[in-house]
């Protein structure tokens, strides 16, 4: 998806998480694809920045943490970022830099733990690695999505939708995804990854966001 501003309210305030988040992930990228440290192989990457039950189960807690900031493939990576810029800048400007660092970190693990849990007691796989900030961005979109529900988004970058139907049809695509996964099929998707973050960007909309909003329009 990509955002379409528009008419959007402009905020001048800069960016400071969102710049840092995406040069962390291209380091973590440059890791797994090039060897610029024996101590930084394969088998050190795919112990530390890859999240599954397996992971979990031994110990590796960090890997809820470090698989957020971590892809392996440019098409991922680059998807990835373009979505956490567009989306992530702008609600960065809302929430504050120190709100926006929590929430995100907070929707990147649990989305973490969803995959794990997902893999190991729907799909069965309990060794099932995945990676990747698509999770936490999920929870920013949901977040956008709630604060902007008429502004145009583009879904897979073409098709123009209301933010609303666009949050929608995402949560509705990753149910679809996970129920094709569990019956066999699928594609190799961490949908339930993806609702994990989602999960966390509604709760913190309707306990945090809105009770916001009504104080600041009782306060107006």
């Amino acid at each position: 998806m990509a955002l379409l501003r528009g008419h959007m309210i402009q905020n001048q305030t800069r960016s400071i998480a969102v710049p840092v988040i995406l040069v962390i992930n291209i380091i973590i990228f440059i890791l797994w694809n090039f060897r610029i440290s024996a101590f930084f192989d394969l088998q050190f990457m795919y112990n530390n920045f890859l999240v599954s039950y397996t992971a979990i189960a031994d110990g590796r807690y960090w890997t809820l943490l470090t698989s957020v900031f971590s892809h392996n493939t440019i098409m991922h990576l680059l998807l990835n970022l373009f979505v956490l810029k567009s989306f992530g800048t702008v609600i960065e400007q809302i929430l504050g830099t120190a709100r926006f660092v929590t929430f995100y970190l907070i929707a990147g693990i649990f989305s973490s733990l969803c995959h794990a849990l997902v893999s190991a007691y729907l799909l069965g796989e309990l060794n099932l690695p995945a990676l990747g900030a698509s999770g936490a961005i999920s929870g920013i979109v949901i977040i956008f999505c709630f604060l902007f529900p008429k502004e145009k988004i583009l879904l897979l970058g073409i098709v123009p939708v209301p933010a609303y139907i666009g949050a929608l049809l995402f949560i509705g695509l990753d149910v679809w995804g996970l129920v094709a996964q569990a019956e066999g099929g699928g594609l190799p998707i961490g949908h339930g990854a993806h609702l994990g973050g989602a999960l966390v960007g509604i709760i913190y909309c309707f306990f945090f966001v809105r009770p916001n909003l009504a104080r600041s329009r009782m306060t107006a």
